[in-house]
């Protein structure tokens, strides 16, 4: 999501090298992945890859982001012969997940990938996983305190949000008013795309009126939209930090002729994102590598199993979507799916 904070070779050096990716602390792993609640098996041989059981929490259900890097978890997962097991709550919130994390604690999987709902209310659940002897490993979002983690594997959240205002700044000449539309408060994924694009906004030179929260609604994104509009109709820029809040903020200027006029960014690479940029309602998209998030998770994961050295942290970065260059080579694979392919 947002997905919302999302580690690897013996030499950090040549993973950074080989997989453009920015590396907090070096360490060894393997990897493997998630799936639909799938068995995945291949030529991989080690103690950590016989017939291990990993389960995938997402964030919430249906969301793409997931889909996507459960995707790139489960190609992965072929490597090491894993199986994996997907679950999803019903919403984006600690008490949809919750009940899923304690079932999954229960079961006493061999290693978990997760991506807390809350970076303070998902604590305990989570830490309770680690204490039953599952390896833990936090994807996409992150815990304020992520002590029990082996790893954590998530998108560079404020290098994309400083992205989303240095390509904000260009679409309306580098001066005027702007909104910030996020999710909820205390998530750190988009807690931190907001305030890093706010905090280069203002170093760019534009004015941010407002932050403001839609939650999972796009109507409530709308609303927000019609409201700041209502007050300023000069407004040039809107950032949307979720594929919610774009989809609430195109029809919210739909419905007040604004479309094109007012500059939408979008965080994510959804079918529906996607869509909104070819069709010019969007101006640009800032797209998570959910496909690597998950193949480093399993990757992560395949370590922490084996007893071999992890690493603590890893920061993916993200990849600027034009009109101009959706097409291309470098960014279709970023893009997010809907299903896996067969």
């Amino acid at each position: 999501m947002h997905g919302l904070t999302r580690r690897h070779l013996p030499l950090m050096a040549a993973c950074i090298a080989a997989g453009s990716l920015a590396v907090a602390g070096c360490g060894s792993s393997s990897s493997t992945s998630s799936g639909s609640t799938s068995t995945s098996s291949g030529g991989a041989s080690g103690s950590a890859r016989a017939s291990k059981k990993i389960t995938f929490v997402a964030g919430d259900k249906g969301d793409e982001f997931y889909i996507t890097l459960d995707c790139g978890a489960r190609t992965e997962a072929k490597k090491h012969g894993f199986t994996v097991n997907f679950q999803e709550p019903d919403q984006f919130t600690p008490s949809s997940q919750t009940p899923i994390v304690n079932s999954v604690a229960a079961s006493k999987p061999d290693a978990v990938l997760i991506a807390p709902t809350d970076a303070a209310a998902m604590y305990t659940p989570i830490k309770q996983l680690a204490e039953n002897g599952s390896k833990v490993v936090l994807v996409d979002t992150t815990l304020k305190n992520p002590d029990m983690a082996a790893s954590q594997v998530s998108t560079d959240d404020a290098g994309g949000g400083k992205q989303a205002a240095d390509q904000m700044a260009a679409l309306v000449g580098g001066s005027g008013k702007v909104i910030v539309i996020n999710l909820n408060p205390g998530v750190s994924t988009t807690d931190a795309r907001g305030k890093a694009f706010m905090d280069e906004a203002k170093l760019k030179g534009l004015t941010v009126l407002t932050q403001q929260y839609a939650g999972t609604s796009p109507e409530k994104a709308a609303s927000i939209v019609q409201s700041t509009l209502a007050g300023n109709p000069d407004l040039k820029g809107i950032f949307a930090t979720t594929n919610f809040a774009q989809d609430g903020a195109v029809t919210g200027l739909r419905g007040q002729n604004k479309l094109g006029a007012v500059k939408i960014i979008g965080f994510d690479s959804s079918p529906l994102q996607v869509q909104q940029l070819r069709q010019g309602e969007v101006q640009a998209l800032i797209a998570q590598q959910a496909r690597k998030i998950g193949e480093l998770g399993i990757q992560q994961a395949a370590a922490a199993l084996a007893g071999t050295a992890t690493t603590k942290q890893i920061k993916v970065p993200t990849v600027a979507v034009t009109k101009a260059n959706v097409d291309s080579a470098t960014v279709k694979p970023v893009l997010q799916v809907k299903q896996c392919p067969a």
